[in-house]
């Protein structure tokens, strides 16, 4: 394909639109993090066992929220990630 067809090609093609629209981004980063501090002071509170699943399901979770929760806060201030 040559240069000329591939700048066709790209005028064509649509805009971008994301899944989740930016008005949301604030609120979704909130959520997600005030939900990691919750899971991370939970963890924190839990009995101590000799087989910590319950402590690698809330942790994990919680970081997995929290991973979300900053990627979302970026792109409120205009990180795009």
């Amino acid at each position: 394909m040559d240069y000329d067809a591939t700048r066709a090609l790209h005028s064509s093609l649509p805009a971008f639109q994301p899944l989740i629209p930016v008005q949301i981004l604030p609120f979704l980063a909130l959520v997600l993090l005030a939900a990691t501090f919750g899971l991370a002071f939970y963890s924190s509170t839990l009995p101590k066992s000799t087989f910590p699943a319950k402590e690698l399901a809330v942790a994990s979770t919680a970081s997995i929220l929290g991973g979300f929760g900053v990627v979302a806060l970026f792109c409120t201030a205009g990180v795009y990630v």
